[in-house]
């Protein structure tokens, strides 16, 4: 490609991204391929000649687009913000064609200076203290990692190897590797999978301490796990406190959490991935009182900040420690330049690195303070609507009140209710949400993500959330009103059972997926008794609702139910005596059946069945031996799950509609 062309295909490609932006409500937020779509599209080998950067545009809209999930949609409310901006886009763009790699200052001294800037700018613009500052007097300063995820795990790695060098300078006799065998490090059970995995690849067991009720880390709870730990010969030497935790947006409390690890020694790491953008507006600064006993902080600008990935802002209040953790020279890598301007390449775990300032810059300049505080201020204020709006309809109830960009709500009543609403909403691929357990709750988590989004989007994303209610408590609603007054048992819709005794379906079924009210495909039926189908039958892969074909019966005495049916003299366990049966095709109990006084054994005494079709168990049966619907129990998200009771016998959990 040359310049002429590269002109042609860049206009083309700005064009198409802002088409692409000013058009994202019209694309469904969540999509509808299957895994492995993408394979048969592409060819499984590269081109031997060039093609043309207009079909490499036309395929990215036919092949690629049907796989993305629309991060940049107003539609889109999961995870958190994952930003991009005009802006960003183009500092990215520029970082690209300059193709730096800076991990010394020697090998592009603007990338190094202009994120020591940035990282001035930011750190001053969120009120951090300025000990933690590169433009301080002390060892302080700031970087960009690619994620919090990486900094969480650079924390620990210095942590790690700062509590051996300093156990090893109080007791030279130490085996230094039995020190590394008895480190341990600290988080809550709401602190992203990432603090997690941190522990893993530093080989550091990190514990998940209960959050409260709140979902806070408490101090308490902290406090008797580190003396736990001492007393049975562990060495704490890691915390990881969260600001604006994954689930519910919870804080932790710094001014709690850190003297206790400064009493112990343990390296206080803040996780404010995503809150901490927040801290650009003075107002919401005081969450995170007490930072000043952290040793490290760390927000993610790729989150709130409209900057597009990757771009990870961490702080130290000494980058010594990075030093004397990652510091690995050679003489390839030698520089006759000496200052105190930082060598990157000490305080990360790569050795080269991206030009991630340029993106920072332009942004931060394009938008200024007032600009980002003012992003940062509505998606705060358009999560206070949508908590209001939901507050409006007493059918669903707040879990999580609007903090930052963030609400949990959930349909009142059992859990498996917001279990199916969520699993709608994502199949209607309108909308995308993700859930979060609160106290026990199935919460359904609704965050502010896209800088695109208005009141309107809220309002519109609120209706076709309650639409979605509004179907499943409806048909939840038909189900109870026909299971009223229903003894022992109902299997389906507009089911009208009177008095059926001593002959019902049977004792002890295991129903599964059972569709529309029928006894649909794929029922397994066992240890059917007293007045079943048949004694001890085994029953597999009922197709169509009927006893038809491909029926395992096993022990059935006296009658077979499948083809080539004798109806006369089927004793123990038959489909009953004296049975007038017309037009009985392949083994099922088809239609126009008239059934007259089936005894012992029958399907019920006394039974007038019309209109049976398709061998379902359809309208109109007389007399039913199952009592109402006492309970439901969530069991997955697309099944309802109602709890039956027989008067005489255990629960049997059936599992109806899918």
């Amino acid at each position: 490609m040359d310049q002429t062309e590269f002109r042609e295909f860049g206009h083309a490609m700005v064009d198409y991204i802002i088409n692409y932006r000013e058009n994202i409500r019209d694309r469904d937020v969540y999509p509808s391929v299957e895994p492995g779509y993408l394979y048969s599209r592409i060819p499984t080998e590269m081109p031997q000649t060039p093609d043309s950067w207009q079909n490499v545009l036309n395929d990215v809209e036919t092949h690629i687009m049907p796989g993305i999930t629309h991060w940049q949609s107003p539609r889109f409310h999961a995870y958190f913000p994952t930003a991009s901006s005009y802006p960003s886009i183009l500092g990215e763009m520029l970082a690209a064609s300059l193709g730096v790699i800076g991990f010394s200052w020697i090998t592009s001294p603007a990338c190094t200076e202009l994120e020591v800037v940035m990282m001035n700018w930011l750190g001053k613009l969120i009120g951090l203290p300025s000990q933690f500052l590169n433009c301080s007097e002390g060892p302080g300063g700031g970087i960009i990692q690619g994620s919090a995820s990486e900094a969480t795990l650079i924390g620990l790695l210095a942590a790690k190897e700062k509590t051996v060098h300093r156990l090893k300078r109080e007791n030279p006799q130490i085996d230094e590797n039995i020190i590394r065998t008895k480190l341990v490090s600290y988080t809550s059970d709401q602190s992203n999978s990432s603090v997690e995995k941190a522990g893993l690849l530093a080989s550091v067991p990190m514990r998940l301490l209960p959050a409260d009720g709140q979902g806070k880390l408490t101090a308490a709870i902290l406090n008797q796990a580190i003396q736990q730990d001492i007393h049975n010969g562990l060495i704490p030497c890691y915390v990881v406190a969260t600001l604006g935790t994954t689930g519910t947006c919870a804080f932790d409390d710094l001014q709690e959490i850190g003297p206790i690890c400064e009493q112990h020694n343990i390296w206080l790491h803040v996780d404010a991935a995503y809150a901490g953008a927040a801290f650009i507006c003075p107002e919401y600064q005081q969450l995170m009182a007490g930072v000043e006993y952290a040793d490290s902080f760390d927000i993610n600008c790729h989150k709130w900040m409209l900057v597009n990935f990757d771009c990870s802002a961490m702080w130290l209040k000494n980058t010594n420690d990075l030093n004397n953790a990652f510091n690995v020279d050679r003489l390839y890598l030698e520089s006759n330049v000496t200052s105190h301007i930082p060598d990157f390449r000490h305080w990360q775990i790569p050795l080269g690195r991206r030009f991630r300032a340029l993106k920072l810059w332009f942004t931060l300049r394009l938008y200024g303070v007032v600009g980002l505080q003012a992003h940062i201020r509505k998606h705060i204020n358009l999560a206070k609507l949508f908590e209001q709006v939901v507050t409006k309809d007493d059918r669903f109830e707040i879990v999580v009140p609007a903090v930052m960009g963030l609400v949990g709500f959930r349909l009142k009543g059992d859990n498996s209710l917001s279990r199916l609403l969520l699993d709608r909403i994502l199949l209607s691929r309108q909308l995308y949400m993700v859930p979060a357990i609160v106290n026990d709750q199935f919460t359904i988590r609704f965050v502010v993500c896209s800088e695109m989004t208005t009141e309107q989007d809220i309002h519109h994303d609120w209706v076709a959330i309650q639409n979605i209610a509004t179907n499943i408590l409806s048909n939840n609603n038909t189900i109870e009103n026909d299971a009223k007054n229903i003894e022992n048992g109902s299997i389906g819709e507009n089911i009208d059972v009177k008095s059926i005794e001593n002959g019902s379906i049977g004792e002890n079924i295991d129903v599964k997926s059972i569709e529309n009210g029928s006894i649909g495909e794929n029922i397994d039926v066992k240890s059917i008794e007293n007045g079943s189908i048949g004694e001890n039958i085994d029953v597999k892969n009922i197709e169509n609702g009927s006893i038809g074909e491909n029926i395992d019966a096993k022990n059935i005495e006296n009658g077979s139910i499948g083809e080539n049916i004798d109806d006369k003299s089927i004793e123990n366990g038959s489909i009953g005596e004296n049975i007038d049966a017309k037009n009985i095709e392949n083994g099922s109990i088809g239609e126009n059946i008239d059934v007259k006084n089936i005894e012992n054994g029958s399907i019920g005494e006394n039974i007038d069945v019309k209109s049976i079709e398709n061998g379902s168990i359809s309208e109109n049966i007389e007399n039913g031996p199952f009592s109402e619907i006492i309970e439901k129990k969530e069991k997955c998200f697309a099944n309802t799950v109602v709890t039956l009771v027989k008067k005489e016998k255990a629960p049997k959990n059936v599992c109806i509609g899918k």
